[in-house]
């Protein structure tokens, strides 16, 4: 949410300053030196001290109704199946949540995760608000509304923060209302249940109607989750947490290990449909002479196995169409290796290694595909190497809203994924360099008119599947389709002639090799830091590499040099 405020914020040509929350200290420090007219705070786990509030106007972001109060907004929605929800915009007192209302906006709510509603609903709602309490807050005559109870506009209430007690539930539960609870738990704390005795925190539930068993029975496991019988069905979870010291969310039958090993595999490819509701995390659909390839990996991370099993799929579809949409999952579109997985393994290099070189082959095998049109559809966010996987179709777009980051150096990465052929090839060496080296998070807008995508639309998942089913279908009913395809075949013959594709591959490993098993451990330490969700309280790399754009990147200097470069 901070980076998709940050991105809208500039795109309006206000100059901005981000300060990660970190502790009163780093407030105050920075507010000191910029000295802004106005504080936003779309995230905050410690209070905004009084000395700022009472000298500065601060609005708070809070994912909850007018009235709403407390740290669990999201979580009791969920909880309490309310069916719409919203986000307000407060300003900042000394009581928490209980300031004036300077803008408010809902939506309905979807039977989806915590963190999927945060990242798109409530994202749009905070944009739409933050935005409002601008427009206000240049009004002469505006008031933000007192919080006042009982006001009949005043529908929220004051909710105390959630605790696992909350969340408790039993096996012989209604599956409905298990997965809800998981789902109001992820994708932060986690649920905590115990399997074979073991304690673990659990996230990634979703519905399987067919499996059946005795409530808390261990059925089957599919691609790393595990699936539970309940009292009525069962439920897949991907992903466990264990309770011990440094523990990470992983796959549930990598956090089980040998515990997983009793527990059957239950298989289902891509392009088999199963009867009623279950878990897949790659599936193929075809709809007439296209083919859409959906692949739900959670919060975009892609193992090596993942990788693996995505090319097979795509290889295969290659063989029923000609034209086929990559559509990724409709949270997160890839966010490229799997750096949880990576941080649990025994050899943390060897594994990036073989998560790179898998995520290599994968973007290899798309760009290779000549005789095929590719549309790589970003329903949500991208980031690493997510973004060069979506550069390597022929056509990409991508949902209003989404948040793009081209870059991996603040992971300590030189990157690969073919990113040095893909991203000048789109948008020139001048900018892809300077988009590489500055680690800016960038919205559609600004890359639809520099070409890092062709196009975007839609603020829902439906209406932006409904634009790319439109797109796919006027693009291979085209009369001079095959010649598109022949065009194609040319650029790359062109392009290979230039400089070999493998070439650029094994220059940018050389440098990943680096990166992974030299001494200076930069990127390990960076790793572990995001893994771990440790941060520096001193480090201010990222506001000032946030705040410097402004006088750069501009719109009006887009304009007069976006047509200088050969995309």
């Amino acid at each position: 949410m901070a980076q998709r405020l940050w991105i809208e914020l500039d795109r309006l040509n206000h100059q901005v300053y981000v300060q990660i929350a970190t502790s009163t200290h780093a407030m105050i420090e920075s507010v000191q030196n910029f000295s802004p007219q106005l504080i936003i705070a779309p995230f905050l786990t410690v209070k905004i001290p009084e000395i700022i509030w009472k000298k500065y106007t601060c609005l708070i972001v809070h994912p909850g109704i007018k009235g709403d109060r407390g740290a669990s907004s999201l979580d009791w929605a969920i909880l309490n199946q309310e069916q719409t929800w919203g986000v307000t915009i407060l300003q900042a007192v000394d009581k928490m949540d209980a300031g004036f209302i300077w803008a408010s906006s809902e939506f309905k709510m979807r039977l989806v995760s915590k963190g999927e509603l945060y990242r798109n609903e409530v994202t749009q709602a905070a944009v739409k608000g933050v935005i409002e309490s601008l427009i206000n807050l240049e009004t002469s005559n505006f008031k933000p509304e007192a919080l006042t109870y009982p006001n009949h506009s005043i529908k929220g209430k004051w909710n105390n923060k959630t605790t696992q007690e909350d969340y408790r539930f039993s096996w012989h539960d209604n599956t409905d209302e298990i997965i809800r609870k998981i789902r109001a738990a992820d994708s932060s704390p986690g649920v905590l249940i115990k399997i074979f005795g073991k304690k673990f925190y659990c996230y990634g539930a979703h519905f399987e109607s067919q499996l059946k068993g005795k409530p808390g029975e261990n059925l089957v496991l599919r691609n790393d989750a595990i699936c539970i019988a309940t009292l009525d069905a069962a439920i897949w979870i991907t992903h466990l947490k264990p309770i011990i010291q440094e523990g990470i969310k992983l796959p549930s039958a990598i956090a089980l290990g040998d515990l997983a090993k009793p527990i059957p595999e239950s298989k289902l490819s891509a392009f088999e449909h199963a009867e009623g509701s279950t878990w897949q995390e790659i599936r193929f659909e075809q709809d007439h002479k296209v083919g859409y390839i959906y692949f739900d990996f959670y919060n975009g991370a892609m193992s090596e196995n993942q990788c693996h099993r995505l090319k097979s799929t795509f290889v295969e579809a290659k063989k029923k169409v000609k034209l086929i949409v990559l559509m990724g999952g409709r949270d997160v579109w890839s966010n490229g290796i799997h750096l949880n997985l990576i941080e649990h393994a025994e050899n943390s290099a060897d594994e990036s290694w073989k998560n790179i070189n898998a995520l290599n082959d994968l973007i290899k095998e798309i760009i290779l595909s000549t005789n095929h049109y590719i549309i790589c559809a970003l329903q949500g966010n991208a980031g690493a190497g997510g973004v060069s996987l979506a550069l390597s179709g022929d056509k990409v777009v991508a949902r209003d809203g989404v948040v793009l980051n081209p870059h991996t150096k603040n992971m300590g990465l030189f990157g690969s994924e073919y990113w040095t052929y893909l991203l000048p090839n789109r948008i020139g060496i001048s900018k892809a360099n300077k988009f590489t080296e500055e680690c800016l998070p960038w919205g559609v807008s600004v890359a639809k008119e520099i070409g890092l995508i062709d196009d975007y639309h839609g603020q829902t998942n439906g209406e932006f599947l409904d634009f790319v089913k439109k797109q796919a279908n006027n693009i291979i009913e085209l009369p001079y389709f095959d010649k598109l395809i022949q065009a194609k075949q040319v650029k790359r013959r062109k392009d290979e002639m230039n400089r070999p594709l493998e070439q650029y591959r094994e220059d940018e490993l050389i440098k990943m090799k680096a990166n992974f098993y030299d001494n200076d451990m930069d990127y390990h330490n960076k790793r572990h830091c995001f893994v771990h969700k440790i941060f520096n309280e001193n480090s201010t790399e990222m506001a000032d590499l946030y705040s410097s754009r402004r006088t750069i990147y501009r719109k009006r200097k887009w304009e007069s040099i976006k047509y200088s470069e050969n995309r």
